[in-house]
């Protein structure tokens, strides 16, 4: 699981097993160790909600995600699922979770669990 957090944006990427394990298991979960802390963030599959919303609790980003959106997301094409959850009157907070995509060019990361990306014959 990757995330990229800018300004009032979240998103995250899953490989093909992460997309697997949210849409049979319900949830996804990682976390990045610090010297005497850690910065977690995690995925959970949520039946009755309509669009994504998160929180922030004891150093956690939780991102709930529509059971029904991930009933055959493993399968299908679609990429991913936006919201702009709002966090004030005149504020929002963007959230994009969507499949990661093998990169189109050279790199040194591991992408064997990744999607094959679709612009890979352009």
């Amino acid at each position: 699981m990757k995330i990229r957090i800018q300004g009032n944006s979240i998103r995250i990427r899953l490989s093909k097993s992460e997309v697997n394990q949210l849409a049979n298991e319900g949830m996804v979960e990682e976390k990045t160790s610090f010297l005497n802390s850690s910065f977690g963030y995690c995925l959970r599959s949520i039946a009755g909600i309509k669009e994504l919303s998160a929180s922030y609790d004891d150093n956690q980003i939780i991102m709930f995600v529509p059971e029904s959106l991930l009933e055959n997301w493993p399968a299908n094409n679609i990429v991913g699922f936006e919201a702009n959850m709002p966090i004030s009157e005149t504020d929002f907070l963007y959230l994009l979770l969507e499949k990661d995509f093998k990169c189109l060019d050279n790199t040194s990361e591991d992408q064997s669990d990744n999607f094959e990306n679709p612009n890979k014959n352009c």
